[in-house]
C-alpha cells in the first residue's frame, strides 16, 4: 500500500497549545509552587486542547459574526439588547463560568484549588485562551480589575451587594464589569472629563454624559469617571462612580447605547457609545480620588493587555514554526534554509520576551498584595513596561509570521488575519503608546521606582551562573537603561520617555531570560537573551555579519 503523500499545505488546527509549548512548560516550575502546579496541570492541558480546536473554531465564528444591538423589542418596547452569536456566548461560559477567569483572583476556591489562587495562574489561562480568543478577554479582564477596585476601595454596603454575582460561576448568574471612561473631548486627558454626577431630591448620584468608547457596554456593572457639580476643574474634581445596568426593581438604568463600533479587530465583543441621561450610580471611594482610583484599574487592565500581547505572539510564532518544520520548498523543510531561521528568530526572541515580562509582572504583583516591601515601586514600572513593549511588538510579529505562511497567511479563514487585527489594539487600549511610556517616567519620579527595578535585575544577575563577559555586558546595558532613565525623568526629558521606557524593558527582559535559562537548562532561551541584547542595546555596526561574541558562551 502506498503511503499517503503529506498535504503541501500545513494545518496546525487540533494542536494542543498547552501541550506543544516546551518553553512554558519548562518555566512554570520556576514561577508556581510544585503542588499547585500539579494540581493545575490538568486544567492547563484542558484549555490548551480547547485552545487548539473547539474555542479556536468558535473564535472563527464569532469573528464572522459580530454583535448587533437591538433598541426595540418586536411590539415597540424601549428594550435595548447586544445580541450576542451563540459562539460568543459559549466562549463567555468557557472563560467566565468553568475557568472562572474573571472570577479567581477574588475567590477561595476556583478549579478545585482550596484558598486565594496566585496570579500567575490567571495569567496563564488568559495566555492560552487569548491564543485563539482576544475579544472576549477584555471583558475578562475588565471583570477582574472592576472587582478588585470595588473591593478595594468600595463602601462595604456597596461590596457586599455586587461581590456575589462578580465571583460567581454560574454563568446565568454572574456579572460582568466594565469601564467607562473615554469621551471625545478627553480620551487620555482624564482631566478634561465632562461627565457630570448630580444629587437628586433623595441624595441619590445622578450621571449625564456621554461616553465615546464602552467595551463591553451592556456589561452588568460598570466603573465611570465623572465630575460632581461644583467639583474643581481637573483631575481633583474627578470621582469614580460605580453604575448598575439594572436597578433594584429590575428596571433598565438611565442611559443608552448609542450605537456598536464598526471596529478593525475584536469582532467578536460589542464596544458602543454610552449617553447617561440620569443613570443611578454609587460613589466610589473619596471624592476627587477618583482618577487614583480608576488608574489602579487601569493598571490591573494594563497587565492584562501585556499578557494578551505575550498571549498573541506565541501563537502567532508557533503557526509559523509550524509551517516552517512542515511545508517543504525547493526539496526540503523551510526551517532548514538560513533566512527563515534568522526570521523565525526574530519572531521568537520579542515573544519570548513578552512571556518573560508576564511571568515577572505577575510574581511583583502577587508580592505587592502581599505588602512585600518594594514590590508595589517594581510592580508600578513593570506594569506599564510590558504594556508598552509587548503591546508594539505583537503588532510586528504576527504581521512577520502572517508572511511565514505565505498567501495563506492573507486569507480570512486562517487565524493570522485575525491576530494581526486584534494585536493592533493592544497598544491603543487603556493608554496610547506615548501615555503609557511616559507613566513607566512618571514611575520613575513618583514611585522612585529604578532602583527597586535596578535591584531586582542585579539580584537575577547574581544568581545566574553565566560567562564573565556576557554578564558583564547585561550589568553595562542595566546601567546605561537606568542613566537614561534617569535623564528621561529630569525637567524636559520627556521626549525620551520611549527610548527609556524600551531600554528598560530590553535589560529586564534579556536579564531574567538569562536566569530562567541558568535555571532551566535552555540553551535557546540563553541564546534568545544574547539576542534580545545584541540587537536591542548595544552598538552595532548595520554594515557587519552579526555573529555573538565567542566570550559570552
Amino acid at each position: 500500500m502506498q503511503a499517503a503523500v503529506p498535504h503541501p499545505v500545513p494545518d496546525r488546527r487540533g494542536e494542543n497549545f498547552y501541550a506543544c509549548d516546551a518553553e512554558l512548560q519548562r518555566l512554570l516550575p520556576l514561577y508556581l509552587p510544585a503542588d499547585l502546579l500539579r494540581h493545575m496541570t490538568p486544567h492547563f492541558d484542558r484549555l490548551g486542547e480547547l485552545a487548539g480546536g473547539r474555542l479556536d473554531e468558535l473564535a472563527g465564528i464569532a469573528d464572522h459574526h459580530p454583535p448587533t444591538l437591538q433598541v426595540r423589542s418586536r411590539s415597540g418596547l424601549d428594550e435595548q439588547r447586544v445580541l450576542k452569536h451563540p459562539a460568543y456566548v459559549e466562549m463567555e461560559r468557557l472563560a467566565l463560568s468553568e475557568f472562572g477567569l474573571g472570577a479567581m483572583s477574588h475567590r477561595n476556591e476556583t478549579l478545585g484549588w482550596q484558598g486565594p489562587m496566585p496570579p500567575i495562574v490567571k495569567y496563564v489561562l488568559t495566555f492560552l485562551f487569548v491564543q485563539s480568543e482576544f475579544g472576549l478577554c477584555c471583558p475578562v479582564s475588565m471583570t477582574d480589575s472592576l472587582t478588585r477596585t470595588l473591593r478595594k476601595f468600595g463602601d462595604p454596603g456597596l461590596v457586599e451587594r455586587y461581590l456575589p454575582r462578580l465571583t460567581s460561576l454560574d454563568f446565568d448568574e454572574l456579572a460582568q464589569g466594565a469601564m467607562f471612561m473615554t469621551e471625545q473631548g478627553a480620551g487620555s486627558d482624564i482631566a478634561a472629563t465632562a461627565t457630570e454626577a448630580r444629587r437628586d431630591e433623595n441624595g441619590a448620584w445622578r450621571l449625564y454624559g456621554d461616553k465615546w468608547f464602552c467595551s463591553n457596554p451592556d456589561a452588568d456593572l460598570a466603573m465611570v469617571l465623572a465630575r460632581p457639580a461644583g467639583a474643581p476643574e481637573g483631575l481633583k474634581g474627578v470621582s469614580l462612580f460605580l453604575l448598575p445596568r439594572h436597578l433594584e426593581d429590575g428596571s433598565a438604568n438611565a442611559y443608552r447605547i448609542i450605537r456598536l463600533k464598526d471596529k478593525l479587530g475584536t469582532r467578536s465583543m460589542a464596544s458602543g457609545e454610552i449617553r447617561l441621561e440620569g443613570a443611578l450610580a454609587y460613589l466610589v471611594g473619596e471624592p476627587g480620588r477618583g482618577f487614583v482610583q480608576m488608574a489602579d484599574m487601569v493598571n490591573n487592565s494594563r497587565l492584562s493587555n501585556g499578557v494578551r500581547a505575550a498571549g498573541l505572539m506565541r501563537r502567532a510564532v508557533a503557526e509559523a514554526e509550524f509551517v516552517a518544520r512542515e511545508r517543504r520548498a525547493f526539496g526540503r523543510p523551510l526551517q532548514d534554509m538560513p533566512l527563515m531561521r534568522r526570521q523565525l528568530d526574530k519572531l521568537r526572541v520579542p515573544a519570548e520576551q513578552a512571556r518573560t515580562m508576564v511571568f515577572q509582572t505577575a510574581q511583583a504583583l502577587a508580592r505587592s498584595d502581599a505588602g512585600e516591601p518594594g514590590a508595589y515601586a517594581l510592580l508600578r514600572i513593570l506594569t506599564p513596561l510590558i504594556k508598552f513593549r509587548a503591546c508594539r511588538d505583537a503588532r510586528k510579529v504576527t504581521g512577520d509570521a502572517m508572511e511565514v505562511r505565505g498567501g495563506c497567511g492573507y486569507i480570512e479563514e486562517w487565524s493570522d488575519p485575525r491576530l494581526l487585527r486584534d494585536a493592533h489594539l493592544g497598544s491603543i487600549w487603556e493608554g496610547t503608546s506615548n501615555i503609557v511610556a511616559l507613566d513607566v517616567i512618571r514611575a520613575v519620579r513618583r514611585e522612585n521606582s529604578l532602583p527597586v527595578l535596578r535591584d531586582h535585575n542585579r539580584v537575577l544577575l547574581e544568581q545566574a551562573e553565566l560567562a564573565p563577559a556576557y554578564a558583564q555586558a547585561l550589568s553595562q546595558a542595566l546601567d546605561g537603561a537606568c542613566a537614561l532613565a534617569e535623564a528621561a525623568a529630569r525637567e524636559g526629558g520627556d521626549v525620551l520617555a520611549r527610548q527609556a521606557a524600551s531600554a528598560l524593558y530590553h535589560c529586564t527582559t534579556a536579564i531574567a531570560m538569562s536566569w530562567e535559562a541558568w535555571r532551566t537548562g535552555s540553551a535557546d532561551r540563553l541564546r534568545w537573551a544574547q539576542l534580545a541584547l545584541r540587537h536591542r542595546l548595544l552598538p552595532r555596526d548595520p554594515l557587519s555579519p552579526e555573529a555573538l561574541p565567542g566570550a559570552w558562551g
